[in-house]
């Protein structure tokens, strides 16, 4: 009997803490600048101290993830890289290994759409876009020359292997991306899984807010309402250069060197922020008229085009 009793006893303590009230959640939205643009984390959590403290961290990380991949920046692991000698091995970091990695197999499957080693090219325009001067034939061609995915060599452990003299990696159609997904994973596990982590427009939604079927944003026709994927949009509206009546992009087609002209813009819903920013880099510079056969292998992914006409 003494047994019964206690277990009586647990069972009516187990029924008055389910019929007790969660503690509320409280939604906490922290915006700070990053990656050369503005980012938001807004989380739900019980505790708001700690949230400060889980959310504090997920900047850090995306901090490390610019140190390690920014070509703005003279000491950011990728340009130390590049200044070192070429045709030998340089160990990296985790991270870059990574995104390399990552990197190098999207190039082969896109055929070369993305390309982690645009680094010339992506100088040159830059250049040409800010003193209004259209690049010459010679000028693309010599820049283009050092542009090759295949050059770039990875050898575990963080082993990477520059083939030519003067590469110079570029990660800006990947990087951010990354940045979303590192964030990501340190909110989910601090133990804040319903987070949205807004990237200068580039998002990553966790689980959904309380009682709600999914965070609300932007879609392709209106809000919609969705939880557990990436958003990425490239496009070529702000930076460009005119020449002989076309606008050309920043933003660079590695296959052939050029500018992407006109303006355009393709957004990718995809499961990670890193495959989403990498497919909408390599899609702008696609034929829009057509969907690219290499896309068959992304298929949980779906995308949308926007062009000036639209």
């Amino acid at each position: 009997m003494q047994f019964v009793r206690r277990v009586s006893l647990s069972f009516a303590v187990f029924l008055l803490a389910l019929s007790l009230p969660l503690p509320a959640q409280h939604r906490l939205s922290v915006s700070r600048p990053a990656m050369g643009t503005p980012w938001s984390i807004t989380v739900y959590a019980d505790d708001t101290s700690s949230a400060h403290r889980i959310i504090d961290s997920a900047y850090a990380r995306i901090e490390a993830v610019e140190q390690a991949m920014s070509d703005y920046r003279t000491d950011s692991e990728i340009n130390r890289l590049a200044r070192l000698p070429p045709r030998r091995y340089h160990r990296v970091s985790g991270d870059l290994y990574r995104i390399l990695k990552l990197s190098r197999q999207l190039a082969r499957r896109s055929r070369g759409a993305f390309d982690p080693t645009v680094g010339p090219l992506s100088r040159l325009w830059r250049r040409a876009i800010r003193s209004q001067t259209f690049p010459s034939e010679q000028e693309i061609s010599r820049a283009g020359s050092r542009v090759q995915w295949k050059y770039l060599r990875l050898r575990r452990p963080n082993l990477v292997w520059l083939a030519r003299d003067s590469m110079q990696l570029d990660l800006g159609g990947i990087a951010k991306g990354y940045a979303l997904d590192a964030a990501g994973e340190v909110l989910r596990t601090g133990g804040l899984p319903s987070f949205l982590v807004d990237g200068g427009g580039d998002l990553l939604l966790g689980a959904s807010p309380p009682d709600r079927s999914g965070w609300r944003i932007k879609g392709p026709n209106g809000p919609i309402d969705t939880a557990f994927v990436a958003v990425a949009t490239s496009g070529t509206a702000y930076k460009y250069v005119e020449h002989e009546g076309n606008r050309y992009s920043h933003l660079i087609d590695p296959r052939t060197g050029m500018g992407v002209v006109g303006v355009r813009s393709v957004s990718v819903f995809a499961p990670s922020g890193t495959l989403a920013d990498a497919l909408a880099s390599a899609l702008l510079v696609t034929d829009p008229r057509k969907e690219p056969k290499w896309l068959k292998k992304y298929a949980s992914v779906r995308y949308y085009r926007k062009r000036r006409e639209d």
